[in-house]
């Protein structure tokens, strides 16, 4: 059986991966429209000389690398849910990586949040992960409820045991 991702141990399967909302590179697009919009002012201001153009095409190519650099992030940011463990990979620009392993047994419970109009409009919140050592935050999660749900299914059948779920109502 191949590997679906580093460090997978041998007979491990992957039940299921999810992400960050796309909420997370906001800043990435505030990096990409504020660079292009200061450097198209020239163009705006003195429309008849064509040069100004190559100032906001250098504004858009900075922020397009800009934005890059947080698209990345929220790219190569993964959880991954074997039938052993919960990995939180985490990528932070391009080249600090942290990940995080959490068996499956440990989890004794688990709960979500969607905190506000905004979140509950975008499909976005937070779910919580408790061990006896500490809790594991899961902030911005796409779609909290159904990952909630699928893991909670995962936890029952792979660690024989039933946990303390708390399903909070989403709040607006």
């Amino acid at each position: 059986m191949a590997t679906q991702f580093e460090g997978q141990h041998e007979g491990e399967q992957v039940i299921f991966t999810f992400r960050r909302h796309p909420v997370v590179m906001r800043k990435g697009f505030y990096a990409l429209l504020i660079p292009f919009l200061l450097a198209s002012v020239p163009v705006l201001i003195w429309p008849e000389n064509l040069n100004n153009l190559w100032i906001a095409f250098g504004g858009l190519g900075l922020g397009i690398l800009l934005f890059f650099y947080h698209w990345m992030g929220w790219y190569f940011s993964i959880f991954i849910v074997t039938d052993q463990r919960l990995r939180q990979v985490t990528q932070q620009g391009f080249f600090n990586r942290s990940v995080i392993d959490l068996g499956i047994s440990k989890i004794q419970n688990i709960s979500y949040n969607v905190p506000g109009f905004t979140a509950a409009i975008l499909g976005f919140g937070t779910m919580v992960v408790q061990t006896y050592v500490g809790d594991l935050y899961l902030d911005r999660l796409h779609h909290p409820g159904k990952v909630y749900n699928a893991l909670a299914e995962v936890i029952r059948q792979y660690a024989g045991k039933d946990v303390t779920l708390n399903d909070e109502e989403p709040t607006t």
